[in-house]
């Protein structure tokens, strides 16, 4: 899946939703098409949620507020537009008690204020996503690279780069195209920094032998060195959050257009619901299959199947050997930002992974912002914190990147489709 997305709105025929890029799987979709505005509230909400109005201040009623929009929350939380700017993608809470946001389509790192209002802290970088913070000291991963910078009266100076080279767009030998460019980055338990290099593209066998490594998750060790290949065979992940037991996990997203295993074929039917979406924990050296076996199954404990495609007689690598996935999400929910958090009752300690929606299947699968319970070193079953971005006809006013909670207790979300940041705020 697309490793970001960006937007213009147009006016046809009234107002009309157009992407220019996707976050999702294979080829960009077609523009949609204007349709009337039927209610999100249509189809009975998750167990648990109620609509609320979306509120707005009146300096950011731009598309799509020119409107009223409704989110489905928890009942007796309130959600409003905290800020607006192009393509937000990943979030980090500076010690300064600052929002900060990755703009990957501007190349800025920018702050937000108390009052919405946004300021650059970084600019002229290259696709910036992953942000992370160990004490004073920001990491930022880039399209081709990692840095860090030291953080101290709301300014980030002092660059190193930290791992150079990293392969992006910019490599000759791909022609520009690289699917899934965007890094993401966290800081170990044990202070190593672990990165995402996603895969060039939906099935590119290549990338398992390129050099450097692609579809890995990268490791430098404590202290500084060289990185070193953590965890293999993960086509685009993402999601890459560290738990509190100081396990790391990562959100994928899945191939596209997968053929069934016994037959070859690649069927509507089979591809709306495979393979699922891993969200594993990653020990060194493992391997995730990628794009030889897919998961199949779920949503805990998935196994294996050899893909027809590119392992049809299981020849390139014995998918019954891996180790089952701890836990997914469905087929074409594309996972992105994701972050261990605490929330108030009944909720308490979990995972948040902001579900990007599909771009390719029928009916399209919703974007929302997951909850997934913490307990005892497992995560639990998926439950939708936040909805409603999509109305039944399949049109979606959002698409929820990244949430993570601030000083304050409420959850800030991350929406490149919207072009804003939300609060989400439990009852006072």
């Amino acid at each position: 899946m697309r490793a970001w997305a960006r937007k213009s709105w147009v006016v046809l025929a009234g107002v009309a939703l157009s992407a220019a890029l996707v976050a999702g799987c294979g080829s960009a979709p077609p523009p949609e098409e204007p349709r009337a505005v039927p209610s999100p509230t249509a189809a009975p909400p998750p167990p648990g949620l109620v609509p609320v109005t979306v509120e707005v201040p009146e300096n950011m009623r731009q598309q799509p507020f020119t409107q009223p929009r409704e989110a489905l929350v928890p009942e007796g939380w309130t959600m409003s537009v905290y800020a607006r700017t192009s393509g937000p993608r990943l979030l980090a809470w500076a010690p300064d008690g600052v929002l900060l946001v990755s703009v990957p389509s501007t190349g800025e790192v920018l702050r937000i204020g108390d009052d919405g209002e946004t300021s650059v802290l970084l600019g002229e970088l290259t696709e910036p996503h992953g942000l992370a913070f160990d004490g004073n000291r920001l990491y930022v991963a880039e399209s081709n690279q990692v840095s860090v910078y030291s953080y101290a009266d709301g300014q980030a100076t002092n660059p190193q780069v930290i791992a150079p080279g990293l392969p992006d767009g910019s490599l000759e030998d791909l022609r520009g195209i690289y699917e899934h460019a965007l890094k993401s980055v966290v800081l170990g338990a044990d202070g190593s920094v672990l990165f995402s290099i996603g895969s060039t593209g939906n099935i590119s066998a290549e990338d398992r032998d390129a050099e450097p490594p692609r579809a890995t998750i990268m490791r430098i060790p404590p202290g500084g060195g060289a990185p070193e290949p953590f965890a293999t065979g993960v086509r685009n992940g993402t999601g890459l959050a560290v738990a509190p037991d100081g396990g790391v996990w990562t959100a994928v997203n899945g191939r596209d257009n997968v053929p069934e295993p016994e037959t070859g074929e690649v069927r509507t039917g089979y591809v709306n619901d495979n393979p699922p979406e891993a969200l594993a924990l990653l020990t060194p050296g493992r391997e995730l299959g990628w794009p030889f076996c897919n998961p199949v199954g779920g949503p805990t404990d998935l196994g294996f199947a050899r893909d027809a495609q590119t392992n049809p007689d299981g020849s390139r690598m014995d998918c019954a050997a891996l180790p089952p996935i701890e836990r997914s999400l469905p087929a074409h929910s594309a996972p992105l930002g994701m972050n261990f958090v605490e929330l108030p009752p009944p909720y308490g300690p979990g995972a948040l992974i902001g579900v990007h929606g599909s771009w390719n299947r029928t009916p399209p699968r919703a974007p929302e912002v997951a909850f997934f319970a913490w307990r005892d070193g497992v995560l639990g079953e998926q439950q939708t914190l936040v909805g409603g971005f999509q109305y039944p006809d399949g049109t979606r006013w959002g698409r929820p990147v990244a949430a993570v909670v601030g000083p304050d207790g409420a959850v800030y979300i991350s929406d490149d489709y919207a072009d804003a940041v939300y609060r989400l705020a439990p009852p006072a």
